[in-house]
């Protein structure tokens, strides 16, 4: 137990926090895929910036799925690739916060919809952020601990 956290509140935590990454980046592919659905209707390509924010919000939902099991909670790959994910976010945040941010939506429900998708990228890249401090503490505190089964194997 450290700082009054066991093993089990540690998890629950960190499952509340990915599975609301996971509701987030389902909002960001279907903020950002009723935009490349429309281009698929219209026989025109995909642009790709729309196609980096569906990838960075797959790989979201993909990663906070893995990252239910238990076992890879304690990997020292968890903060790492939880940063890699806060650096897409925070690109793909810059990437369309350029183009909307400072736009009028003047009734236009396109713009205000990636007005809004925009604050959504912020949202999750912030909490990837938050994320990655707590695997990196976890990680950090827990890396020396052995096994409750053996005592001998360490973690």
């Amino acid at each position: 137990m450290w700082m009054g956290f066991t093993m089990t509140t540690s998890y629950v935590l960190f499952a509340v926090l990915h599975f609301i990454l996971f509701v987030l980046a389902l909002a960001v592919i279907g903020l950002y895929g009723t935009d490349v659905d429309r281009a698929r209707k219209h026989g025109v390509d995909a642009d790709s910036k729309w196609v980096f924010a569906l990838v960075v919000a797959s790989l979201s939902a993909l990663t906070t799925a893995v990252y239910l099991i238990p076992a890879v909670f304690r990997s020292v790959a968890v903060p790492i690739w939880s940063f890699i994910m806060f650096v897409l976010w925070i690109a793909l945040f810059g990437l369309f916060g350029s183009m909307y941010i400072h736009e009028d939506p003047e009734g236009n429900g396109d713009i205000q919809r990636m007005k809004n998708a925009v604050w959504v990228d912020l949202a999750n890249a912030l909490l990837w952020l938050i994320g990655t401090g707590a695997a990196l503490t976890y990680w950090f505190v827990h890396r020396n601990h052995n096994t409750r089964f053996t005592g001998r194997a360490q973690l």
